[in-house]
């Protein structure tokens, strides 16, 4: 009987995916991390196991359509309203400054239009799933801080079809002509409409009263939703993406909705899971490995840029400071949109292959590290609230758990010296009170060193 390599092919990316995923939550780490490195260690920078790419391209665009259709189930936009005003100010500020730096950057470096406009869409937004785990480690999801990033986040997610929209009519020959913003316009309007609508009241769902008391066919019925309207908004001139994330709201804002979220998890974990590997299939070690220098350095000015314009647009939001530094930290890594943004730009001829590696590895980073920066800046804004005289009240600032279990150490340590010091001159006080005995008996001359003067010492 012949071998199914096709079930064996998915049979091993489901089991590295599983493992990668199992070790990233072990180590505190979100589990799409996971799946990114299972993508590396999978593709032509690992083992080179997964040459044919054809099967994970067609999950990863479902992937992207479950992504958007998630996020638009998940938002909660009575929750929202609480805090329009900063997020939606925020985010517009974000996208302004964002693109602000890039086409300064592209007058320098001489980049073309389109690619700075694109990098900077790509640098604005952050990770939804990244953030939201991060806020729950530390225990801030449900708290001020919490509202206040979820809402920007938010505010970012709704930002993306727009962003998409304006990549598809710079990639157009006819450019922003009549023929590509009024589609546009129309889009945007009825997003904003579509958001006004659901946010001050609940709908039911066609046919919802039909399936919602199957448990078999509450999965399909909302697939349903997402691939008709995304078929419906592809066949308007739109992109798909855009129709899956009206279906996400439609279905989020329903008397359904805690139902279809639960019926459609598993299926969104799967096909996000293909999204997040086909990301590391794309990264390229070797190229890190040559262009380490120019990836450290953006990863770095991304990272740091991003962190201290968040911030400070808080801050004159009037958010204090505590609150802004914590809020521009979580959420100053680079999104999983902006993979969709950057693979966008490749496939309209935006970005060339070269450029698109060194995003794809820039996004990529950005959110490994996350976790890790949210744990130095904390540590950061600790010392900057403290005032700090000595190197011991900074290592016990930074590193409190490690300061106290090197002091536990060094005191041990000391102990244990002192008491081989004190054993030390107590043997040399026996030995000499020995010679002096044996040297009174022979008549020797015993030599005594006259007593240590200050000067002396």
């Amino acid at each position: 009987m012949p071998v199914d390599h096709s079930l064996t092919f998915i049979a091993l990316v489901a089991g590295v995916a599983l493992l990668c995923g199992m070790a990233m939550t072990r180590l505190k780490q979100p589990a799409i991390v996971g799946y990114i490195v299972a993508g590396v260690v999978l593709g032509p920078s690992g083992f080179g196991l997964v040459e044919d790419r054809a099967l994970i391209n067609v999950l990863a665009e479902l992937g992207v359509l479950m992504l958007l259709f998630l996020i638009g189930m998940e938002l909660s936009l009575r929750a929202f309203k609480r805090v329009l005003g900063i997020a939606l100010i925020g985010t517009a500020l974000q996208i302004a400054a964002s693109l602000a730096v890039m086409l300064l950057l592209s007058l320098v470096l001489g980049w073309p239009l389109e690619i700075a406009v694109l990098l900077g869409f790509v640098v604005a937004l952050s990770s939804t799933a990244v953030a939201i785990k991060m806020l729950a480690d530390i225990g801030e999801l449900r708290t001020r801080v919490g509202r206040s990033a979820v809402g920007v986040l938010i505010a970012q997610d709704l930002a993306v079809v727009p962003m998409m929209l304006t990549l598809n009519a710079m990639a157009s020959d006819t450019g922003f002509d009549l023929d590509t913003l009024v589609p546009m316009a129309v889009a945007v309007a009825l997003l904003g409409l579509f958001v006004w609508y659901l946010s001050g009241r609940t709908i039911r769902l066609p046919l919802g009263r039909w399936v919602a008391g199957d448990r078999d066919l509450r999965p399909l019925a909302a697939l349903a939703y997402c691939f008709a309207a995304a078929t419906a908004s592809g066949l308007m001139g739109l992109s798909p993406a855009y129709g899956a994330f009206l279906a996400g709201l439609l279905v989020g804002n329903s008397t359904d909705r805690r139902v279809m979220i639960r019926a459609t998890h598993p299926i969104q974990s799967v096909l996000l899971m293909a999204f997040f590997l086909s990301i590391g299939l794309l990264i390229d070690l070797g190229y890190i490995w040559r262009h380490l220098g120019t990836v450290l350095v953006l990863l770095v000015v991304v990272t740091l840029g991003k962190t201290a314009m968040n911030v400070g647009i808080l801050r004159l939001l009037g958010e204090p400071w505590p609150r802004a530094f914590l809020i521009g930290v979580v959420v100053g890594q680079v999104g999983e949109f902006s993979f969709v943004l950057a693979a966008l730009g490749l496939s309209n001829g935006l970005i060339g292959a070269e450029e698109h590696r060194l995003v794809v590895a820039v996004i990529a980073l950005s959110l490994m590290i996350s976790p890790l920066w949210l744990d130095a800046a904390r540590r950061l804004h600790a010392l900057a609230a403290t005032g700090i005289s000595t190197v011991n009240e900074l290592v016990g600032v930074l590193y409190p758990g490690e300061a106290v279990a090197v002091r536990r150490t060094a005191g041990g340590a000391s102990r244990r010296g002192l008491a081989l010091a004190a054993a030390a001159a107590r043997r040399w006080r026996r030995l000499r009170g020995g010679r002096r005995a044996s040297a009174a008996e022979s008549g020797e001359a015993v030599e005594v060193l006259p007593p240590a003067r200050d000067d002396d010492a």
